[in-house]
């Protein structure tokens, strides 16, 4: 330390010469000193920022995701509620027998509307998470089942409003007599002999009036299986 007092005292004047260089210097270390702080809290703050948007991207994905997953179970269900209520007619064939336009294929109005049935049945997603993420999947398919609805409540609309206007006088007796003969066949009261006569003569009664649905006779076989095998 001496020397160093003793170096300055007598090279006192290299301040004179050196002072402005060094001054200058020792601000340029500091500037450096100060850029490089300024470089880390940007850095900082970049990396902050980028933090904040991947938790913003990822509850927005979140949060769209679900929306698309009520839209899909919204669709699914107005899907099953139209299933519903055409199965209402499959599964109780004497009240199909009121409306039998409801099961006419000649009809163009049945037949748009069984037709959009098998649409919206093919687009049908197992689970709503299928779907989600497919906007064009999305947008097929509930395009499919409001068809679907729209069909069947214009096709069940004009059944209602035609009811047996479209048959004549006879084969509305015949109609009415199947009606007749299938309450017996699904009544448990009669006797296996009458339930069995009652069905395949309503059967015959039908035959080349109406085309009931494969179900229909399969939902009344398998309640008169007893009978039918007597």
């Amino acid at each position: 330390m001496d020397s160093v007092m003793q170096f300055a005292g007598q090279y006192w004047w290299l301040w004179f010469v050196f002072g402005g260089s060094i001054a200058g210097a020792a601000k340029a270390v500091s500037a450096a000193n100060e850029r490089r702080a300024d470089r880390r809290l940007e850095r900082y703050r970049i990396k902050q920022q980028a933090k904040v948007a991947a938790l913003e991207l990822s509850k927005s994905t979140k949060q769209d995701a679900e929306t698309q997953r009520r839209s899909v179970e919204k669709a699914l269900a107005e899907h099953d509620d139209v299933n519903a209520r055409w199965f209402a007619y499959e599964t109780d064939v004497i009240n199909l027998l009121e409306f039998p336009m409801m099961t006419n294929m000649r009809d163009p109005m049945t037949v748009a509307f069984h037709r959009a049935k098998l649409e919206a049945d093919s687009l049908r997603p197992s689970a709503a998470d299928e779907l989600v993420g497919d906007v064009e999947a999305q947008r097929l398919y509930r395009s499919a089942v409001h068809d679907y609805a729209m069909a069947f409540t214009a096709a069940e609309s004009e059944a209602k409003r035609r009811r047996r206007g479209n048959f004549s006088e006879a084969e509305q007796n015949r109609l009415t007599r199947a009606q007749s003969l299938l309450r017996m066949a699904l009544d448990g009261a009669s006797t296996p002999a009458e339930r069995q006569a009652a069905y395949r003569k309503a059967r015959t009664e039908l035959e080349g009036l109406v085309t009931l649905p494969t179900t229909a006779y399969a939902q009344i076989e398998q309640r008169i299986a007893g009978a039918l095998e007597a």
